[in-house]
């Protein structure tokens, strides 16, 4: 039985680079930094970076929560994303899109009313 999501991890060729970008967007640094993994703590979960890795956008595709799907691309383009799938509601008033990191990897984004966060476990 799945649990809920715990991790989506991303793989890199500079994980530098990667861990520096994705401080930037997540206005906080890594909780775990290691030459063979670094970790992010988002809001009760982990995106995980790890080396030498081959991006992609056709791999996992999680969905991070935002307040406003909106302001954050426009956001995460101004940190050098470029964007995938533009804002589009997918009904329910729940929006989506979804940018290429800097790295090659698709990180997609939802604004969703309707997630209660006392849920996650």
């Amino acid at each position: 039985m799945l649990l809920g999501l715990r991790t989506a991890i991303y793989p890199v060729t500079d994980i530098e680079k990667a861990k520096n970008w994705y401080t930037q967007v997540l206005g906080s640094p890594p909780y775990f930094d290691q030459p063979f993994y670094v970790g992010f703590a988002v809001g009760g979960f982990e995106l995980g970076l790890i080396p030498d890795g081959t991006p992609s956008t056709h791999g996992p595709q999680p969905l991070w929560g935002v307040a406003d799907v909106a302001a954050e691309l426009q956001r995460l383009l101004a940190l050098g994303a470029a964007e995938l799938e533009p804002v589009t509601e997918v009904g329910e008033d729940i929006k989506v899109a979804a940018v290429q990191d800097p790295f090659g990897n698709r990180l997609g984004l939802i604004e969703n009313p309707h997630f209660k966060l006392s849920e996650v476990r």
